[in-house]
């Protein structure tokens, strides 16, 4: 049924897409073990086998996507299909089960998985839900398929293709909206990401009214969201998993835990949230008074706005008013150490060129990790200026501290450099 839909796939496309979805072939290529020294090996033999090159090409693709998408979906992935812009755009599992923790706070019985891509939102809603039904949904058809393969060992989850605009809104009791931001099929045309939350599919404007009809909504943004689209009444929580930003979800309804902004921190280090409402309604003392430390805010807690409220918490303050760095003397421990890339700071170093490269020769410095936030500056042009010798490593930060702009010189407290 799926397939029969797929009008915007040519001819060879949607013999290759049925033929992959047969179960000798499936079976065949879970035996493949994908190595990309080994791939024209394993595709001569393929061919040999009578699959044909395009076919035989397409699993070599899927061997290869199911071994990158282990960070994602962990063990899962070795049993799934995917198409490369999918899996660039797929829920990790992991945040995934965050959004159902949220969605089925309410037990519903229906949930609309509405622009449901490859099935990430869907698998982790009926792993939790219990009884709870979910209906999946994607506007592309080559996408509904695969999500329907992904998908199929889960009783309590249908999927179909469709758009979220053509789905019955009051058969849910909550519905999980991802919406297309980016255009071209990622296919036969290049993608790109779209910037007009109107021009999303469905638009930013029709998600927010699914509220009025719906009891419960949740909806996936990016993280660079505008604050000024988010209406009064939704919550907006960015959230970050080991450093990368992977998202906004705003929530409306039973799933709403507190109107307004948000961050969710989650890692190795722990836990963390942070909401609006902690950001203190007065500057901090010594903004601009360099501490021991340098401390480079979550990403999440930056998006969010909230950097401030890290500050009275954390003892910290900010190194310049506009500037997303704090500075402070004692370094953060417990779940708290979640919220900031720690640095210490070895000196304050000149910002020209020649000086600061004598400086750093003189300290045996021959590599640089360079970070910026308020300075105009390009990291790999300043990096060629500096022609360093070999030697030690450390992190440059160009920053203002107070009015004026510096260059710090610093070493990371935690973790390894990157």
């Amino acid at each position: 049924m799926l397939l029969a839909r797929s009008t915007r796939l040519n001819r060879m496309e949607e013999a290759v897409l049925a033929q992959l979805l047969d179960p000798a072939v499936l079976e065949r290529l879970d035996g493949i073990d994908h190595k990309p020294s080994q791939e024209l090996a394993i595709a001569t033999r393929l061919r040999k086998d009578g699959i044909e090159p395009a076919l035989a090409a397409e699993m070599l693709l899927q061997a290869q996507l199911r071994q990158e998408a282990v960070a994602k979906f962990g063990p899962f992935a070795e049993r799934m299909l995917f198409t490369r812009d999918g899996l660039a755009q797929a829920t990790r599992l992991s945040v995934a089960a965050h959004h159902a923790r949220r969605m089925l706070v309410g037990e519903p019985d229906i949930v609309g998985d509405l622009g449901c891509g490859l099935g990430a939102d869907s698998m982790a809603l009926a792993g939790m839900g219990g009884a709870t039904r979910v209906e999946a949904i994607d506007a592309d058809p080559v996408t509904a398929a695969l999500a329907a393969y992904n998908l199929r060992s889960l009783d309590t989850v249908t999927v179909a293709q469709g758009t979220a605009e053509e789905a019955d809104l009051d058969r849910f009791d909550a519905i999980w909206l991802d919406p297309a931001r980016r255009t071209g099929d990622g296919r036969t045309t290049a993608a790109r990401r779209l910037n007009d939350p109107e021009a999303f599919s469905p638009s930013l404007s029709w998600a927010f009214s699914t509220a009025d009809r719906v009891a419960s909504v949740g909806i996936k943004l990016g993280p660079a969201l505008d604050h000024d689209l988010i209406p009064d009444g939704w919550e907006a929580q960015w959230v970050s998993e080991s450093g990368d930003v992977v998202e906004v979800a705003l929530y409306h309804g039973e799933v709403r835990d507190r109107p307004g902004r948000s961050a969710l921190v989650t890692g190795p280090r722990g836990t963390l949230q942070v909401h609006e409402s902690e950001v203190p309604a007065d500057d901090e003392d010594g903004i601009g008074d360099l501490g021991e430390y340098l401390f480079e805010p979550d990403g999440a807690i930056v998006r969010a706005g909230l950097v401030t409220a890290l500050c009275g918490p954390l003892d910290m303050r900010r190194v310049s008013g506009p500037i997303a760095y704090l500075t402070g003397d004692r370094l953060p421990q417990g779940a708290a150490a979640a919220a900031v890339s720690s640095y210490r700071i070895v000196d304050v170093l000149p910002a020209g060129i020649k000086p600061l490269r004598r400086a750093l020769v003189e300290r045996g410095i021959g590599r640089v990790i360079i970070k910026k936030r308020g300075a105009d500056i390009v990291p790999d042009q300043v990096r060629r200026q500096l022609k360093l010798p070999a030697g030690d490593t450390a992190t440059l930060v160009f920053t203002r501290l107070g009015e004026d702009h510096v260059v710090l010189l610093t070493q990371p407290e935690t973790g390894e450099q990157s």
